[in-house]
């Protein structure tokens, strides 16, 4: 095998794993352990075929426009992801959460991209989880064609009870999902992880084509707080519609 391609892919793999988040050359070099001339060298090609991207000396590499096209998945196309990273910023600067772009991907919701907060303590982020389990996968069922939702239950079958009580039974699957679409936003509070999460649509041409979302910690969430990540979700959303059209 031509190890140089090995080591291109380490990378790839690693920078992937980050959903978003930059990679500097020493933690690649380290992570890998390659030589920083070497890791810089197989780098450099990557940046130059668009397989990676430079986002400043200080920060690093994340996926380039190439990498996603791979997938060959509109909703993964990096104007998505463009259009979001400064209203996801700016909202996790507001609201001092982490904030999350999904979409439906392999019948799973997929992270696009993602924003830490500084908080000490945050939830722990998994590029996939199963759809019931988020509210961005809640949401992004929700509206969801009567074939795709179809095609979905076919191969995921219905939530368990204990993940999702109301909506263990077609009848009251239907009825939560309709309650989501209805309030324009799903809500998820896991009484047995201690956490709450909260996800509103984005839509292009009448389609949603992704979620955005804000989880957080039970012990940091109230009445007031709710109505605060609502209404920042909804602006940084508007924000993000009025960059797609233009």
């Amino acid at each position: 095998m031509v190890q140089v391609i090995i080591k291109a892919f380490d990378i790839l793999e690693m920078v992937a794993q980050r959903n978003g988040q930059a990679v500097s050359l020493p933690e690649i070099a380290e992570g890998l352990q390659l030589n920083q001339a070497t890791a810089a060298n197989i780098i450099k090609t990557l940046v130059a075929k668009n397989y990676l991207e430079h986002i400043g000396k200080k920060k690093g590499y994340r996926l380039g426009p190439m990498a996603f096209q791979l997938t060959n998945e509109v909703a993964y196309g990096q104007d998505l992801v463009m259009a979001a990273k400064e209203p996801m910023e700016q909202l996790t600067e507001r609201l001092n959460e982490s904030c999350i772009l999904g979409t439906l991907r392999n019948y799973k919701r997929f992270i696009l991209h993602v924003v830490n907060s500084n908080q000490d303590i945050q939830v722990r982020i998994r590029s996939e989880r199963s759809v019931y389990e988020t509210a961005s996968g809640r949401l992004l069922l929700a509206y969801l064609s009567d074939k795709e939702r179809e095609r979905f239950l076919q191969h995921n079958g219905l939530p368990e009870k204990a993940l999702w009580e109301e909506a263990d039974t077609v009848e009251g699957l239907l009825k939560a999902l309709a309650k989501i679409r209805e309030d324009g936003m799903a809500m998820t509070h896991f009484k047995n992880t201690h956490l709450v999460g909260f996800a509103v649509p984005i839509m292009v041409n009448n389609q949603v084509v992704a979620g955005l979302s804000i989880f957080l910690p039970e012990y940091r969430f109230s009445a007031a707080k709710k109505k605060e990540i609502i209404q920042g979700l909804r602006d940084a959303v508007a924000v993000i519609n009025r960059k797609m059209l233009s």
